[in-house]
């Protein structure tokens, strides 16, 4: 029997060091890193998203970073047919993909393949947006938990993107998510997948260096996420309801310079954003039961991360 090649993932909640772990590796061995992340694909969006500086890229080529305009939308299905032709050319050149970031949604639609859900309708999509224009999120989602229970319960009610979608498959196929889902096929990799998971031993020290990089970024000489935020609204074509300017950071920013409320707390505010994304993050991770966790907060974290590359390539 064929031993499948090997590609690494390198999970995480944001801030957990997940790109010192990937240079680290790119340091030792031939390499090339998949971004996993759902906001480094816009350009122009580089300080909020803490996107990897040039000098970083130059260690190793990075890939599916700066690919899209923010008016565009990038999905999981675009995101998986990626990632397997990345790895795959990757493999080929005889070099390790590296699966870097902390868009779980990503990873899962990798790992366990994607359902057969129908495509989105213009016309209903557009007919349910004037719903949740008229009626609100909340409505749109007791609405939906009357119709498929399952899925409403995983998300919030303020989530409308999502609990549109759900509506809208049941609208057109006469089937809930929940059991489309349920009957979706565990879709095969090419290829053994390694997840490393950098994890808090001790969440709070994770918060301080949310803290400390979002105030980073908010430093006008060294960080600049406002001039950012003001630039992409220059533009004149974008909008707060976007799927890029919805990213972590940028929704407040935006709804900052509408003057909703003052820079201390914007700052709270966006720190709370984070916070609250690094727990999904890591709920999710919790039920990937075959990961391999490193403590992100171990001053040899990115060494841990190297010894299990080092073993798993032997």
């Amino acid at each position: 029997m064929q031993t499948k090649p090997l590609a690494i993932a390198i999970m995480g909640p944001t801030a957990s060091g997940k790109t010192a772990a990937a240079l680290e590796i790119a340091r030792h061995l031939p390499c090339e890193i998949i971004s996993v992340d759902s906001a480094l694909v816009f350009r122009g969006m580089d300080i909020g998203t803490a996107k990897p500086t040039a000098a970083e890229r130059a260690v190793a080529p990075h890939h599916l970073i700066d690919i899209l305009d923010p008016l565009d939308a990038y999905s999981v299905m675009q995101f998986r047919d990626d990632a397997l032709r990345l790895t795959q050319d990757i493999l080929a050149r005889g070099k390790l993909p590296l699966l870097v970031g902390g868009t779980m949604l990503y990873f899962k639609g990798l790992r366990d393949g994607l359902d057969d859900l129908p495509k989105a309708d213009a016309d209903l999509r557009a007919r349910l947006d004037a719903q949740f224009v008229q009626l609100g999120a909340p409505a749109m989602h007791a609405r939906l938990a009357e119709l498929d229970p399952a899925t409403a319960a995983r998300l919030k009610p303020n989530d409308s993107q999502r609990i549109q979608r759900a509506i809208e498959i049941i609208e057109l196929s006469g089937q809930t998510m929940s059991s489309l889902l349920a009957k979706a096929p565990k879709q095969e990799l090419p290829f053994k997948l390694l997840p490393l998971a950098m994890e808090p031993s001790d969440r709070s020290v994770l918060h301080a260096r949310i803290a400390a990089r979002f105030d980073a970024m908010l430093d006008p000489v060294h960080g600049g996420l406002i001039a950012e935020v003001q630039a992409l609204r220059a533009r004149g074509d974008l909008h707060a309801d976007m799927t890029s300017m919805r990213c972590v950071g940028y929704r407040q920013t935006w709804d900052y310079l509408d003057g909703a409320y003052d820079l201390a707390t914007l700052r709270d505010l966006s720190i709370f954003a984070t916070r609250q994304l690094a727990k999904r993050q890591l709920t999710w991770l919790r039920s990937m039961m075959d990961r391999i966790i490193i403590d992100c907060n171990d001053g040899e974290a990115t060494n841990k991360v190297m010894a299990e590359v080092r073993k798993a390539l032997l």
